[in-house]
């Protein structure tokens, strides 16, 4: 029976439901986007709005629990077993100031809402290739966003942070305080972000979607946009990725089974200059498909069509300071067809904005590509990971670390090593500092933990 009473000692004080294993709603409350993985809270607080999130903290902290923190479930990868679960989906509060070109968004805000509220303006967010995805998480992994090489990292562009504290204290954290920019980057290594104001950019419509090549042009393709990226300017972003199409009835006939290369772009010049830019990768060969286009920017979800269900997947990837032929011809040769693995890999083109300095944590601003691989959970996760670290040592000497928020699941290999690959030593020992100061018994545990000293 779903509990009504949320003041007793047993059960933190909330305005929303407060739910143990076995109530009504306990299962739908802690499911997520990711499903090779699940939170198995001993209790799950359905926060309303920033009091019961910091009720919970409270309350968690003087019961010596620990804490972990949903909004969609995309990034989950260390699952709660135990403790407090704080549910932040239901603080989708969003506001713009089209004037100072900013938005505060709560924590559960989705980035299609976002989109749509800022595009009202003739404005637009910094986000990612999910629509669905929350702007808070990814915000708090870094950010890559469509625009990344124009505007650099999300998390650079923040304005304030309002966050609970593991002492249970509601802060509003602003560039100069010694969290803020510890905040931005980690994940919630140091707390439970309710909202976060976040800078707009003037963008109003984008070039961009896909230019696809059948399994005979792969290599073609990949060579090509390998040499194209080292010229293109920073107002263009993009992406190649190699798979096999799943031959499902989900998929379209025509596609089910083809190993495919789609090149992803991002443009936001004049559509003339996009059209010449994009001249030498559609001169590799026949396209399997073109759909690049003008678009508003409320579309650009659809410029790399991420699925949209809940569904299993795990990946790794490796930040790197070049990309010659050996580490492409490698990687192709790893993750294609004939791979023992299924996955989808690919490259994504760093550098530009995202290689300056910034006030977040984001480090290994080097890297010029990040190579990426993601694969379906199964029956033998052992097997998958290793899978994946041989696809990883394809491109080892040329990889610098990897990002965070590109390493979905895998959650048995969560370990110190694995987070501080995320950052520079005197970095980590930075943030493991701070960690020891705001978080000293590690009450948010269930991420890429940084640990106190």
């Amino acid at each position: 029976m779903t509990k009504t009473t949320h003041s007793s000692p047993e059960l933190p004080a909330a305005t929303g439901p407060v739910l143990r294993p076995g109530d009504t709603g306990y299962d739908a409350e802690i499911s997520g986007f990711q499903t090779a993985y699940t939170h198995r809270p001993a209790i799950a607080v359905a926060a309303a709005h920033a009091e019961d999130v910091r009720a919970a903290v409270e309350y968690a902290a003087r019961q010596g629990l620990p804490v972990a923190v949903q909004a969609t479930g995309h990034g989950l990868a260390v699952p709660a077993d135990g403790g407090v679960l704080i549910n932040t989906r239901r603080l989708t509060d969003i506001r713009i100031d089209a004037a100072a070109r900013t938005a505060r968004v709560g924590a559960g805000v989705q980035a299609g809402h976002l989109i749509e509220a800022a595009a009202a303006h003739g404005l637009a967010p910094l986000n990612g290739s999910s629509d669905s995805v929350g702007v808070v998480g990814y915000t708090l992994g870094g950010g890559i966003g469509l625009m990344a090489r124009e505007f650099g990292y999300a998390a650079d562009h923040v304005r304030a942070v309002e966050i609970v504290t593991a002492d249970g204290r509601l802060r509003r954290l602003a560039p100069g305080d010694e969290l803020f920019g510890a905040v931005l980057g980690t994940g919630g290594n140091f707390g439970v972000v309710t909202a976060l104001e976040l800078e707009l950019v003037p963008v109003t419509t984008v070039y961009g979607g896909q230019l696809q090549f059948d399994a005979a042009l792969v290599p073609q393709a990949l060579e090509a946009w390998r040499l194209w990226t080292a010229d293109v300017p920073e107002q263009l972003s993009s992406a190649i990725t190699m798979m096999t199409m799943p031959n499902i009835p989900q998929f379209p006939e025509h596609l089910r089974g083809r190993y495919l290369a789609t090149v992803n772009i991002v443009y936001t010049g004049a559509e003339a200059e996009a059209e010449r830019l994009v001249a030498p990768l559609r001169a590799v060969g026949e396209l399997f498909s073109d759909n690049l286009r003008v678009m508003p920017y409320a579309d650009s979800h659809t410029i790399y069509n991420d699925p949209p269900n809940p569904h299993p997947y795990t990946a790794t990837n490796a930040l790197l300071s070049e990309l010659p032929a050996d580490a492409t011809d490698a990687f192709l040769e790893a993750t294609g067809p004939q791979s023992p693995l299924p996955v989808v890999a690919g490259f994504r083109h760093l550098g530009g904005a995202l290689g300056r300095p910034g006030p977040s944590a984001m480090e290994h601003r080097e890297a010029e590509y990040v190579a990426r691989a993601i694969a379906m959970p199964g029956p033998d996760d052992a097997a998958i990971a290793d899978g994946l670290a041989r696809i990883r040592k394809t491109v080892q000497p040329w990889t610098i670390g990897h990002n965070l928020n590109f390493l979905y699941g895998g959650g048995a290999d969560a370990d110190e090593a694995q987070t501080r690959a995320g950052y520079s030593d005197s970095g980590y020992d930075r943030l493991a500092a701070l960690k020891s100061k705001y978080d000293a018994r590690n009450l948010f545990r269930f991420n890429r933990n940084i640990l106190p000293r």
